[in-house]
């Protein structure tokens, strides 16, 4: 449960500037006890680093740039005088990749996985008359037994001095940014309080009627000495059904507002307030409240379509990346609402959340503006399947459908982008996932996975419908677009006619650096992107014809940072927006496309700035 203020629950942040350093060679940080002393007293190294933030690139240090191995923060902070009643509890948004915590010098959590919210109890270890010392250490050396897959490499030449060097190598394109990427909350909570609420939403057949299922548990043993009101609300507030008295219920909502994607209702993103509230039977005081956000909807599969409240819904839009110049991975409130706003302008309706879970505070706005999510694990390029690898998986799963099952935008979990698939050991590997993703998620959204080849056949019975990776004239014959509708249309028949699957495009896409044109083209070049990505569009369009296909996400929504590598020209170029989130000529072209595909009144749409579209090249 996301950290929101009420009449019974206090939050505070502990967002700002700490103290920062490294742990280089032969120090230990655990042994000497760092976590019992200001930094200042064991180190001349210290930064100062903005929390939320990747600690990569705050500096002009190239060693904080690129260093693998464990870091530390600190500060210190004050308990308000009146939480002295309830708990106190310290929550981080996302730490990658673990993190070890420790208040007034003890250890008070370990975790483990980046990308995802932990919490812990601190009440007994805090002093509310006296100033309190926080401190983390984080690590993010990867290895194959962590989410993503990685390895650390010490490199040198023993035959010259001074030509040591470690680095990390990966099988994903993006750059490892790590340190504390999300906010980090103090939570002051009831002692007896609500610990867990489950919401599913579904419609009666005629889509008139809404319902809404819950289920609210406590941590309390002395349920007899508590009674319940429960109560939704529309977005003016008022009642829309009786009130609830018991912890688990349903509400039967007549005439209900349906949440609808961007573009396929009038009204997107509508969302009721599931009021809760637990009182003491004894003297009626009010013991704990909370509010959930409700939307709506249901989604089923056909043979031919992905439905959403019993219409097809055909997937536009992006795969995306949590990545900004200078923050990195942080979670940024001014970039988040950037982002959607441009992808309302360019007429998406959908993103995945490649190639790992993204904050909660763009899980809010997918909600509230009507945004379709694929909700994927940070399963990327796993090439081994140990039983240490399988055990993360699974606490990764299980830890993102706690955090964003109550999530209307949400309608597919991703298991994985790009595994190896023709392995043997991975068929149980990946059925072992999608089993324990069905068994958590109670409203049942399907799983997918994102294969980059056909050779998927140990892992494609695990899943319910297919997301591919293809880059024709991309990564594979270079520069001769006249190969990728060929090419497209014999790979997803061959793929619908093998594993009778609904199937999506998760990505395409070509780099192309902002500023450079040719004719005839060439690759890099603005120009053959547009090209490159009409000849994908024309090939898209013969496969919705046909029935075989649900939806289009083009790879990237906006440039982004990777590893230093030859063929990366300042990080992965394949954005329709550059990094700093300004158009390339192809944003016209998808623009086009896009409200292209909606029932929108196309007169309509040109009214609100559209340049001339060329449809007359598809």
């Amino acid at each position: 449960m996301f950290p929101r203020p009420t009449e019974t629950r206090q939050v505070q942040s502990l967002d700002g500037v700490w103290n920062f350093c490294l742990q280089q060679g032969s120090e230990n940080g655990f042994k000497s006890r760092w976590f019992e002393t200001p930094l200042n007293q064991v180190t001349n190294d210290l930064e100062r680093m903005p929390v939320p933030s990747s600690f990569n690139d705050i500096t002009e240090r190239r060693e904080i740039r690129d260093f693998s191995g464990w870091v530390w923060y600190e500060r210190t902070f004050f308990i308000p005088s009146t939480w002295t009643d309830g708990n106190i509890l310290l929550r981080f948004g996302s730490v990658n990749y673990k993190a070890h915590v420790y208040i007034n010098g003890k250890n008070v959590f370990n975790h483990t996985g980046g990308h995802l919210p932990f919490q812990m109890d601190i009440t007994k270890l805090v002093r509310i008359s006296s100033q309190n010392h926080i401190s983390v250490a984080v690590n993010n050396v990867l290895s194959n037994g962590t989410l993503p897959q990685g390895r650390v490499v010490t490199k040198n030449d023993s035959r010259k001095p001074n030509t040591t060097f470690t680095e990390t190598i990966t099988r994903f394109d993006f750059f490892n940014y790590a340190g504390i990427h999300r906010s980090v909350w103090l939570y002051y909570v009831p002692k007896t309080r609500i610990v867990d609420i489950t919401v599913i939403t579904n419609t009666e057949s005629d889509l008139s009627t809404g319902i809404v299922s819950f289920d609210i548990a406590t941590n309390s043993k002395d349920e007899d000495n508590h009674y319940w009101r429960i109560g939704l609300y529309d977005r003016d507030d008022k009642s829309v059904a009786p009130d609830q008295a018991k912890p688990n219920g349903k509400f039967v909502i007549p005439d209900a507002n349906l949440w609808w994607p961007f573009t396929m209702h009038p009204i997107a993103g509508y969302q009721y307030t599931l009021s809760i509230r637990l009182y003491n039977k004894t003297n009626n005081h009010l013991i704990d409240s909370y509010y959930q956000k409700v939307g709506i909807r249901n989604i089923t599969l056909s043979k031919h379509s992905f439905n959403i409240n019993g219409k097809p819904f055909y997937f536009r839009g992006f795969g995306k990346h949590e990545d900004m110049n200078i923050r990195g991975r942080s979670m940024d409130q001014s970039m988040i609402l950037k982002d959607f706003n441009l992808m309302k302008w360019i007429g998406a309706n959908s993103f995945r959340t490649s190639h790992y879970p993204y904050s909660e505070e763009i899980m809010d706005e997918a909600d509230e503006q009507g945004f379709v999510v694929i909700d994927e694990l940070p399963a990327v390029g796993l090439v081994s399947f140990q039983r240490p690898l399988l055990e993360q998986h699974l606490m990764t799963a299980r830890e993102l459908i706690d955090r964003d099952k109550n999530r209307p935008s949400v309608v597919m979990w991703s298991i994985a982008n790009e595994p190896v698939g023709n392995v043997p050991e991975s068929a149980e590997y990946f059925a072992t996932v999608a089993t324990e993703v069905r068994r958590l998620d109670l409203a049942k959204r399907p799983v997918t996975a994102a294969l980059a080849n056909n050779k998927v056949d140990y892992i494609v019975p695990s899943l319910d419908l297919l997301m591919i990776n293809r880059y024709y004239s991309w990564y594979s014959d270079p520069g001769y677009v006249q190969v990728i509708q060929g090419y497209l249309l014999n790979d997803v028949r061959n793929m619908a006619q093998k594993f009778h699957k609904l199937i999506m495009f998760s990505e395409y896409g070509a780099d192309t650096i902002p500023g450079m044109h040719n004719e005839p083209t060439t690759i890099f070049s603005e120009d053959y992107q547009v090209e490159y990505l009409i000849e994908n569009h024309k090939a898209f369009d013969k496969l919705r014809a046909q029935g075989f296909l649900i939806g289009e996400h083009v790879w990237n929504f906006a440039d982004f940072m990777t590893g230093q590598q030859i063929t990366r020209v300042g990080g992965n170029k394949k954005g329709i927006f550059t990094r700093d989130r300004q158009p390339k000529v192809s944003a016209r072209l998808m623009r086009c496309r896009y409200w292209g595909l909606t029932n929108v009144n196309w007169t309509t749409v040109h009214r609100q700035g559209f340049s001339l579209c060329p449809q007359m090249i598809y």
